[in-house]
C-alpha cells in the first residue's frame, strides 16, 4: 500500500490539454484507440499511466505508427539515437560483418577478439592520450556502477579503504542501479528506495539560470560554488572521499544546463588539491551531442573517470563505457595488487556490438562540424520563435542538446504546480497531435525538477535532433515545437498559481 501511494504521488493525473482548433491539430481522441495504448501484452509498461503509440517501423528520422502517422524524432528518444530511429546501412553492415566472423556471444573471461579490441583502442585514442583504459558494459547505469566499484577497489588496494564517501550534486541523475541512484538526486526515482540507498553528501549544481544571482559575475558565482564544494570536502574529510561526480552538461535532471566558464576548471583544481578523483558522467551529454566528441574537450578539463552510454552505438545496440584516466593510476594499482577488477559481467563488449560502436565513432567524428552548425541554427531559431513567450523561462544548451524550461512567471521564474505535469503533457501533445500537417507529429523528451534543489518542481523539454540533420529539418523542428508550445499554453489553465 505504501508503494502504491508513492506511485500515485509521483505520477498524478494529467488534465488533457486537447482543446486545439481542428484545422491546426488532430485531436488525440480522434486517433484510433489502438494507437494510444499497447496491444494486449504481458510486458510490464514503463508507466501504467503513460499513453503509448504502436510503432510499426522507422524511416530515417521518423517513427512510423500503426495509424499511418510519421513522428519526427526531435530528441533522439532520450538523447540516444545519433542518426534517427530509421535503419542505418553503415552500422548494420559493420555489425553483420562482425557477426559473420565472430558469431554471437563471446565469453570475455576466456577470449579476446579483434572487433572489441579495435573499438576500445579507438575509443581510448579519441581522448588524446588522457585515458589509458576502457571497460564496456550495457546501460549507462552499469557504467556508473562500475565507476563506483572501481574507485572503491582502487582506494582499498592503495591502502586507503576508508575512502568510501562519494560527493555529488543536487539536481542530478546518474541512473537506476544502487550506486547510480545514490549518486543522483532525482527524488521521483529515489523515493521508493530511499531507506536503502547510500548516503551521498551533495553540493549545489552549476545552474546559471536559477543559481547565479543577478548582481553576481560569472567569476563570483564560480567562486561561491567552489567554496561550497571545498567546505563539503572538509566537512567529510578528504581522506574519506572516494570521488566527486558531476555531469559537465546536466541532462535530464536540469535540462541541458552547461557549466559556466571556469567552473569545471576550478573543480578540477580543487579535486587535485585534495586528491579527490573527478568523475564526469557524459552518458547523456557526451559522444558528440554537444559539439565535441567528449564534452570535457570543449572545456579543456580532463576527468579521472569518464562515463559514456546511450548513443555509443547510435541507438542500434546497447553499450556503455567507463574510461579510466592515466593520471589516476587505478589500472596500475589493481594490476600490481589483486590483479582483478571485481566487476565482470556475463555479457560484456560483444564483438558485433563493438563493431557497430566503432562505425558509430567514425560517423560521429565526421558529423561534428554539422552538429555545431545545426546546433547554432537550432538555438537561434528557438530563441527567435519562443524567447519572448510568457511561459518560456530559459532556452539553453550546447550543440544538438537544447532544453526549454517553462515557468508561470518569467520575472519571478515561478514554476508550475508539479501536479499539472507540464512537460509530460507537452510531450504527449506533440506525439499524439499534429502541428504542421495532419500526419505530422514530433517527439520531444520531457523532464522535471529543474526549479529547486529537491527536484520536485520545474518543467522542461529536451530537443536533441539527429547528428545528420539538415537546415530544412532544423527549421521544421523550430516551427513544429513553436506551434506545439504556443497551442498548448493557449488552452492550458494551471491548477495553482505559484509565487
Amino acid at each position: 500500500m505504501l508503494n502504491a501511494k508513492k506511485a500515485t504521488r509521483v505520477t498524478p493525473h494529467v488534465r488533457s490539454p486537447t482543446a486545439v482548433p481542428p484545422s491546426r491539430a488532430v485531436q488525440a481522441s480522434a486517433l484510433p484507440a489502438r494507437s494510444l495504448s499497447p496491444k494486449p501484452s504481458t510486458q510490464c509498461p514503463r508507466s501504467f499511466r503513460n499513453l503509448t503509440v504502436e510503432q510499426i517501423g522507422a524511416e530515417k528520422h521518423y517513427y512510423l505508427t500503426e495509424d499511418g502517422r510519421r513522428i519526427l524524432d526531435a530528441s533522439g528518444g532520450a538523447a540516444v539515437s545519433c542518426f534517427g530511429p530509421g535503419p542505418n546501412d553503415r552500422i548494420a553492415d559493420a555489425v553483420n560483418r562482425a557477426y559473420r566472423q565472430f558469431g554471437g556471444y563471446s565469453c570475455s573471461l576466456s577470449f579476446t577478439n579483434g572487433s572489441t579490441r579495435a573499438f576500445v583502442d579507438a575509443l581510448v585514442e579519441s581522448t588524446g592520450g588522457h585515458m589509458e583504459a576502457a571497460l564496456l558494459y550495457g546501460s549507462g547505469s552499469d557504467a556508473c556502477e562500475a565507476a563506483a566499484k572501481l574507485l572503491l577497489q582502487y582506494h582499498a588496494e592503495n591502502n586507503q579503504a576508508q575512502r568510501r564517501v562519494f560527493i555529488a550534486r543536487e539536481q542530478s541523475y546518474h541512473g537506476t542501479t544502487a550506486f547510480a541512484l545514490s549518486w543522483g538526486s532525482y527524488w521521483a526515482r529515489r523515493e521508493p528506495f530511499q531507506d536503502v540507498l547510500m548516503t551521498v553528501p551533495r553540493v549545489a549544481a552549476c545552474n546559471s539560470y536559477r543559481g547565479k544571482k543577478a548582481d553576481e559575475t560569472v567569476q563570483e558565482y564560480v567562486a561561491r560554488l567552489v567554496k561550497e564544494l571545498e567546505q563539503k570536502f572538509r566537512d567529510v574529510g578528504p581522506e574519506k572521499i572516494a570521488g566527486f561526480v558531476c555531469e559537465p552538461v546536466v541532462g535530464a535532471a536540469l535540462g541541458c544546463m552547461p557549466a559556466v566558464p571556469g567552473y569545471l576548471q576550478a573543480v578540477r583544481e580543487l579535486c587535485d588539491k585534495h586528491d579527490v578523483p573527478l568523475v564526469f558522467d557524459e552518458i547523456m551529454c557526451g559522444w558528440g551531442r554537444t559539439g565535441t566528441l567528449h564534452t570535457w574537450q570543449h572545456y579543456g578539463v580532463v576527468p579521472d573517470i569518464q562515463l559514456l552510454g546511450k548513443g555509443l552505438v547510435g541507438g542500434y545496440e546497447i553499450l556503455s563505457a567507463m574510461l579510466v584516466g592515466k593520471k589516476l593510476g587505478a589500472m596500475e594499482a589493481i594490476r600490481k595488487g589483486s590483479g582483478t577488477f571485481n566487476h565482470g559481467h556475463t555479457i560484456q563488449g560483444m564483438p558485433k556490438t563493438c563493431a557497430g560502436a566503432l562505425e558509430t565513432l567514425k560517423m560521429v567524428q565526421e558529423l561534428l562540424p554539422n552538429i555545431k552548425e545545426m546546433g547554432d541554427r537550432l538555438m537561434k531559431g528557438l530563441q527567435t520563435r519562443l524567447g519572448a513567450h510568457r511561459h518560456v523561462g530559459d532556452i539553453r544548451g550546447m550543440g544538438l542538446f537544447i532544453a526549454i524550461e517553462f515557468v508561470q512567471d518569467r520575472l519571478l521564474k515561478a514554476p508550475f504546480n508539479p501536479d499539472d505535469r507540464i512537460s509530460k503533457a507537452i510531450q504527449e501533445m506533440g506525439r499524439l497531435q499534429s502541428y504542421r500537417l495532419t500526419t505530422h507529429n514530433i517527439h520531444v523528451y520531457p523532464g522535471t525538477g529543474s526549479a529547486n534543489p529537491e527536484g520536485r518542481e520545474g518543467d522542461h523539454i529536451i530537443i536533441a535532433p539527429p547528428y545528420d540533420v539538415d537546415a530544412d529539418e532544423i527549421d521544421l523542428i523550430v516551427n513544429v515545437v513553436g506551434n506545439l508550445i504556443e497551442n498548448f499554453f493557449e488552452e492550458f489553465k494551471p491548477t495553482t498559481q505559484k509565487s
